[in-house]
């Protein structure tokens, strides 16, 4: 992705007299909507005795370190700080852009919750897209930060479940 693509793809949004607020608002939500659905299937599988509990919890959190190790060690820049642009998500931080860590947790959330809930899963995978959307529309990830970080996401997922226990 260029300026000029950037540009293309924001205008119609900065342009819009909702525009922003509907990117800055769907992040917000979407991301804490499913921080708030993982406590809550973690605390309903350990008030069951669930022993699925174990893996909701590890799956993820593995996942997310060796995530967080690989983006600190790769430490790619993010769109704003490169292309020059105005991004629509107001963020400050510089590099670790890649893979969309916001993307891969929601999916990583997802294929975890899925082996619950089909329909959980299913919904979460698809605000997993809808965020994917908004971090590149806001100027804060590249198009392969978040195809990156769905695919860690939903392989970490598959794998976690199917080789934990």
């Amino acid at each position: 992705m260029n300026k000029k693509t950037y540009e293309r793809i924001s205008n119609p949004i900065k342009n819009h007299p909702y525009g922003e607020r509907i990117i800055n608002t769907t992040n917000k939500l979407t991301t804490t909507f499913v921080y708030l659905t993982y406590p809550f299937f973690l605390l309903k599988l350990a008030i069951e005795r669930d022993f699925r509990f174990w893996k909701i919890l590890i799956i993820p959190m593995i996942s997310f370190i060796l995530v967080s190790i690989f983006r600190s060690y790769k430490n790619a820049p993010r769109p704003y700080e490169i292309l020059d642009i105005e991004q629509i998500i107001n963020k400050s931080t510089k590099g670790n852009s890649f893979p969309s860590r916001h993307v891969f947790s929601i999916l990583v959330i997802g294929m975890t919750l899925f082996y619950i809930s089909i329909p959980v899963g299913i919904f979460l995978m698809i605000i997993g897209a809808v965020v994917s959307v908004v971090r590149v529309v806001g100027g804060v990830h590249f198009p392969k930060d978040v195809a990156a970080g769905a695919v860690i996401g939903i392989l970490s997922g598959i794998i976690g479940w199917n080789l934990f226990f």
